[in-house]
């Protein structure tokens, strides 16, 4: 039986995931409406199947959408966009790792 502390985090790890998803279908759909301005709604009907599929694959579907988007745009024979948003997946703080030497070098 899960306690109401296991409850609350789980709820708020799924909220957490559905802020970022949103968040990056929301930049998604701008970098492919800017490619393909009269597809907008092709797109947007795109992204919604979509994220469908990456709820069902996974509890971090926005590690997958952006591939699972591409590959489907693929399938209608038009290019993937150029996404401009590298920081979407990865937080900044990550990308710079001290390095560090043995203690004993």
């Amino acid at each position: 039986m899960k306690t109401d502390q296991q409850l609350e985090t789980t709820a708020v790890f799924l909220q957490t995931v559905s802020v970022a998803l949103a968040q990056l279908k929301q930049k998604l759909q701008k970098d492919y409406e800017q490619d393909y301005p009269a597809l907008s709604e092709i797109i947007h009907l795109v992204l919604d199947e979509e994220e469908t599929k990456a709820w069902e694959l996974s509890l971090f579907p926005h590690l997958l959408l952006p591939d699972l988007v591409e590959a489907h745009i693929a399938k209608l024979d038009l290019q993937p966009a150029e996404t401009k948003h590298d920081d979407v997946l990865v937080p900044h703080r990550f990308l710079e790792m001290p390095t560090y030497q043995p203690a004993l070098a």
